[in-house]
């Protein structure tokens, strides 16, 4: 069973972020946090969706 909601530690893991500034710049952009009794949660489905949200297409295209 998949838990829902993640402790920062488990939501960087989840994202494969290696370190606190990367979750930090995304709750900053906007990937919600829960906060009850001290204790701050993120939800997979908020983060399913942010990275959902923020997913570009790449091209090989170069800029001039």
């Amino acid at each position: 069973m998949v838990k829902e909601y993640f402790s920062y530690k488990e939501a960087m893991k989840y994202m494969g972020f290696a370190t606190y500034d990367s979750l930090r710049k995304a709750v900053k952009d906007g990937l919600p946090v829960i906060q009850f009794n001290g204790s701050k949660r993120i939800s997979k489905t908020a983060i399913d969706e942010f990275m959902q949200a923020h997913t570009v297409v790449a091209t090989t295209e170069r800029k001039k």
